[in-house]
């Protein structure tokens, strides 16, 4: 496989911005699930040594992103629509609370966000795309007051980005997601607790069920030319 990463300027300390590149690059499909790569090429792409690949490697692995592969070197690890369904299902009801909670408190989460998702929906950007989409729901958890929130989701939004990226580079949906954006930000504001809760509730299943449809149509295509997936 030929690697296409950007190169890292040299820090005293640079394992997290390897892990955050690795991370990028797996979101946005550029590491695509079932690839198998080497730390030598990993750090010779970066332009560092590969002590700090080893150590995001190791994160990586722990956060169940890679695994290793027979013989040599990592591979990127599978999708499984059935796990991600089960994920989702949490992620709804994270969303739902923290929903509520912030309309209880009349909070305002911003029009610019509303706006930049927008705009990042009209591009080409995955990477883009799908940091709008956290800004927004991380606005959410802050303005909900519960910290414990924002602190459980983080244990999944590793894996919800690269699910997002592997359908937002062919998703026909990505501006109705902005309106449903939207709507749940305008009940929260207007502190109707019921109503952005319920809103919150459906975006979640609706965005579930696109998702695992659309990743398990990706899986199949992906199988269908021969790629690992």
């Amino acid at each position: 496989m030929i690697l296409k990463l950007a190169k890292i300027k040299v820090r005293p300390n640079f394992v997290d911005e390897v892990y955050k590149t690795l991370l990028d690059a797996i979101s946005d499909g550029s590491l695509a699930p079932g690839a198998r790569v080497t730390q030598e090429e990993i750090a010779e792409q970066l332009n560092v040594s590969r002590s700090p690949v080893l150590q995001a490697l190791q994160l990586l692995k722990k956060d169940g992103l890679v695994q290793d592969a027979p013989g040599r070197g990592i591979l990127i690890a599978p999708l499984d629509a059935h796990w991600i369904g089960n994920l989702y299902q949490v992620r709804g009801a994270l969303d739902t609370l923290a929903a509520r909670l912030a309309a209880e408190r009349k909070q305002d989460i911003g029009a610019d966000l509303i706006a930049a998702g927008r705009k990042a929906a009209r591009g080409k950007n995955v990477k883009a795309m799908i940091d709008a989409d956290m800004a927004f729901h991380t606005a959410i958890y802050h303005a909900s007051g519960n910290p414990l929130i924002f602190e459980n989701t983080q244990l999944h939004w590793v894996h919800l980005r690269r699910v997002m990226g592997a359908v937002l580079q062919s998703s026909g949906q990505r501006e109705s997601i902005w309106n449903e954006h939207e709507a749940i930000a305008k009940a929260i504001a207007s502190g109707d607790a019921a109503l952005a809760a319920r809103l919150s509730e459906k975006h979640a299943h609706i965005a579930r069920e696109n998702l695992t449809s659309r990743l398990e149509e990706v899986l199949e295509s992906r199988q269908a030319n021969g790629s690992v997936s």
